[in-house]
């Protein structure tokens, strides 16, 4: 089945830093772009990065542009969020997800992993 795991959250205090994962299976992962969102509680949800198939063309939200690093390693179905300089504002439930498949599609997508920046 088509599944994405996110890992990686925690619990940490302002400028801090965190490195989340995301394993995929049940699909070409190598064939699809990936993104990172996040979302706060009461909050829509947000695109934080993207990268292509390739990792060719990565984007950023204004937000964390200098702060976060999205990469991928399609030999190991995953891609990467490192997050340094952690604000509060950062705090929320960060989900990934394949533009390119259904999963992106559907209502729920799953748990996410929850990132806590606080002191």
């Amino acid at each position: 089945q088509v599944q994405l795991v996110e890992s990686g959250g925690g619990l940490v205090q302002p400028g801090g830093s965190l490195r989340l994962s995301c394993a995929a299976s049940g699909f070409t992962f190598s064939s699809y772009t990936m993104r990172w969102y996040r979302q706060a509680p009461g909050k829509e949800r947000e695109l934080v990065a993207g990268i292509t198939s390739t990792g060719g063309r990565i984007n950023y939200a204004d937000s964390v542009k200098g702060r976060f690093t999205i990469s991928r390693d399609n030999a190991k179905n995953t891609v990467y969020l490192q997050m340094n300089s952690l604000k509060p504002e950062d705090t929320a439930v960060y989900y990934c997800n394949a533009p390119g498949t259904l999963l992106f599609h559907r209502d729920s997508w799953g748990q996410g992993t929850q990132v806590t920046v606080s002191s």
